[in-house]
């Protein structure tokens, strides 16, 4: 059952397998709330829907059709993507403003429709403005009418970094040349389900209970473990895999994991699970980072807490390890495309983060919509998209390697829109001698996930398969890094694009309703004309 948070998720989840309806229709009025979500920290504004925060999480089956209807109560333009669904013949939907649309304005309405064709553990949050670090943001999942592993009961775990004061303060002191750089640390707060305390999970004697746990955060990390219980991963970021026991997760910003739990075959005892919030890149500080989080796994009410101990070789998941439930081999490479994430101080006095030494900058047309209003051949030349837009153009069907490398002193959770990729190599760039992580060569089939940690001084190599034709952003995770400019757009296919359907002039009223143009560069200009945008800042020396 699932009462406001404060007990997870079960029974409703699989209802929603049970009785799904062929559309599932929400509601949000995006606005301003004042909350005091943590309990210590003390109200705040904040962003929630229907003025109420947390947002209730979104269930759905396979094959439904999500209406959401956005209603914008905010002074600043909103819009919302559904993180890991890949929007395939809908890109227009995907959400990220001026990438796929301009945002929605104050006092408008817009209507985001789609098709939830992959089964699997998602979220909705806000692309613009970084709203999804103010609240705006929560799970969504989407039930698999033909389940390919049996449980009895389903539960959801949301787990949030909540922070005293607003993503645009805290960004705005990360760009600020008189400032310090890096700002003194902020030490959010955790919120489990939407709260501060940590929900019940109810498990009955020889049950099995499928247990998805979602990391929602701006910044921070999380670990998950249930002691005296053996947990057997079968999915990451809505991706099945063969079942793999594991005795805990670790979960950087939008990386999910369900995981098979066999409860014991009586009820003697209650336990204790696991959840810990911290930030390698913050000093540590007790009581604060790490924060650490307790709920209660109940067999039977009153029941004693079975006393528990960490195993000798205790082992946490890791997403190279896992194989593929498809069964699909690697793919082969047409084009490998190198990037490298960086943080550098520019002439201005700022730091920004950089992919390739570029710093992401949103261009004054939508990049979507630049594809489909351009002549060929110029669709497909990356200089008119804005040198800040980083375009990367993808030919159709093509398999792209990438070898993302991280130099930098801070580990990077980067997201793709539009794509799951599979996981092929990790190693180090500084340490030649350290061993490199390969996939798994057993079962020769690499494990998929849209949402993969880059740690520092390495590498990993990803590969992807060139089959949903559309504008994708590719960015870091950590609402402050993305704000501080690591993105790229790869354009994808704009041939095929362009015979896919067309935009809604719904959306096309939005631009139109805050004066952006809708059709021409990335200036909204004709040709290599981008007089306009700003001029690009350089690396100091």
């Amino acid at each position: 059952m699932f009462l406001c948070g404060r007990v997870a998720i079960a029974v409703l989840l699989l209802l929603g397998v049970l009785a799904s309806a062929a559309r599932v229709v929400i509601n949000w009025d995006v606005g301003y709330v004042q909350v005091n979500r943590d309990g210590s920290s003390g109200s705040r504004r904040a962003i929630g829907a229907n003025g109420a925060l947390p947002i209730p999480p979104v269930l759905a089956t396979k094959g439904d059709t999500l209406v959401l209807n956005v209603h914008n109560s905010l002074d600043v333009s909103t819009s919302i993507h559904a993180h890991g669904i890949f929007q395939n013949g809908t890109n227009f939907m995907d959400g990220p403003a001026m990438v796929t649309q301009c945002g929605i304005p104050p006092g408008h309405n817009f209507t985001y429709e789609y098709v939830a064709d992959h089964a699997g553990t998602f979220w909705l949050h806000g692309h613009d403005h970084s709203q999804n670090s103010d609240g705006l943001r929560t799970p969504l999942v989407v039930h698999d009418s033909k389940k390919p592993y049996h449980y009895d009961g389903d539960y959801l775990l949301s787990l949030e970094d909540w922070f005293q004061f607003e993503i645009a303060d805290r960004l705005k002191n990360s760009l600020d040349p008189t400032q310090t750089f890096p700002p003194p640390p902020n030490y959010p707060y955790s919120l489990l389900n939407g709260y501060p305390t940590a929900p019940s999970f109810q498990f009955k004697p020889g049950k099995t209970y499928r247990i998805r746990v979602i990391n929602m955060s701006t910044t921070e990390w999380f670990q998950f473990n249930l002691p005296g219980h053996q947990m057997r991963v079968i999915e990451a970021d809505g991706e099945y895999s063969q079942p793999s026991a594991v005795d805990g997760l670790d979960l950087g910003p939008g990386q999910r994991y369900s995981v098979l739990v066999a409860a014991h075959p009586t009820d003697s005892h209650n336990y204790h699970y696991n959840a810990t919030q911290y930030a390698i890149f913050d000093p540590k500080l007790e009581g604060r980072n790490p924060r650490y989080y307790q709920g209660l796994i109940e067999y039977r009410k009153g029941a004693p807490i079975m006393p528990t101990t960490e195993p000798q070789n205790f082992k946490w998941v890791n997403d190279i390890e896992l194989c593929a439930l498809s069964g699909n081999p690697p793919l082969p490479v047409d084009r490998q495309i190198e990037l490298s994430l960086g943080l550098y101080q520019f002439t201005t006095g700022q730091t920004f983060n950089t992919i390739n030494n570029i710093t992401y900058a949103p261009p004054k047309v939508p990049s979507l919509y630049s594809t489909l209003t351009l002549d060929a051949p110029l669709y497909s030349n990356e200089v008119v998209y804005g040198p800040q837009t980083h375009a990367i153009v993808l030919k159709h069907l093509e398999h792209i390697e990438l070898v993302i490398k991280n130099p930098s002193v801070l580990l990077h959770p980067m997201h793709l829109h539009g794509h799951a990729f599979q996981i092929i190599e990790y190693g180090s760039i500084a340490n030649q001698s350290e061993p490199v992580l390969r996939y798994s060569t057993k079962c020769n089939a690499p494990m998929q996930r849209d949402t993969f940690v880059v740690p520092v001084n390495h590498y990993v190599k990803l590969r992807f398969r060139a089959d949903n034709p559309g504008v994708w952003l590719l960015h870091c995770h950590m609402d402050v890094h993305f704000g501080m400019g690591m993105a790229l757009t790869f354009i994808e296919a704009p041939d095929v694009l362009r015979r896919r359907p067309k935009v809604p002039e719904t959306m096309l009223e939005l631009c139109r309703a805050q004066g952006i143009r809708t059709e021409g560069n990335g200036a909204g200009s004709a040709g290599f004309d981008l007089a306009g945008l700003p001029t690009p800042p350089t690396i100091k020396p």
